[in-house]
């Protein structure tokens, strides 16, 4: 794309269309990294901090010190103090959905932006799940939506069926919170609404 406004450190197909749905004009770059959870640290730290770590190694990979801002986010599912990841097959994703129905659970959105300053925010949602069958947990796992969503659904898709309750921010949930976000590029000078 030619002038993007922003580069974002993220190949999560949500938070591209997130950020097309509010007008953005953004370039996409790589930026894998260690994502284990530090002794002792907790969900909120921990997804700032990931946030933060996405952010500054895009910005290592754009390289030249005149790119755009770049934007990074992370994404987690907490029951507790647990940190739920994306799960690894049926068995792990019916252990999560099981272990979601019936309560509320939170979702952690940390959003790091860097264009010279380091810019932070935190959205936090609370979903309640209705109980869950082990015959809906099957099915659902066989539409596919689980596998790469943290917490084993995604709630813009067919896991909407199991939200009874959303406090927060729904597109905190989908992984890019957009009130924070857009927020935090108008400190920078990208307006959304332009």
């Amino acid at each position: 794309m030619a002038n993007p406004s922003l580069l974002l450190a993220s190949k999560s197909p949500r938070r591209r269309l997130l950020l097309e749905q509010i007008g953005v004009r953004f370039e996409v770059i790589d930026s894998d990294l260690d994502e284990a959870r530090l002794p002792g640290e907790d969900p909120e730290s921990y997804v700032l901090r990931l946030a933060l770590d996405k952010a500054r190694a895009g910005r290592a990979q754009a390289g030249s010190p005149g790119c755009p801002p770049v934007l990074a986010a992370d994404t987690a599912v907490v029951v507790e103090d647990r940190i739920l990841g994306k799960p690894r097959d049926r068995r792990e994703a019916a252990a999560m959905l099981r272990l979601l129905a019936g309560r509320t659970h939170r979702v952690l959105s940390g959003i790091a932006l860097l264009d010279g300053r380091e810019r932070q925010d935190l959205s936090v949602s609370e979903v309640r799940f209705r109980a869950v069958s082990a015959r809906e947990a099957d099915a659902y796992w066989e539409t596919g939506e689980p596998a790469d969503k943290a917490g084993g659904y995604a709630i813009q898709g067919r896991g909407a069926l199991f939200v009874a309750d959303l406090r927060g921010s729904y597109s905190g949930v989908m992984g890019l919170p957009l009130f924070e976000t857009a927020r935090l590029l108008t400190e920078v000078g990208i307006d959304c609404l332009a």
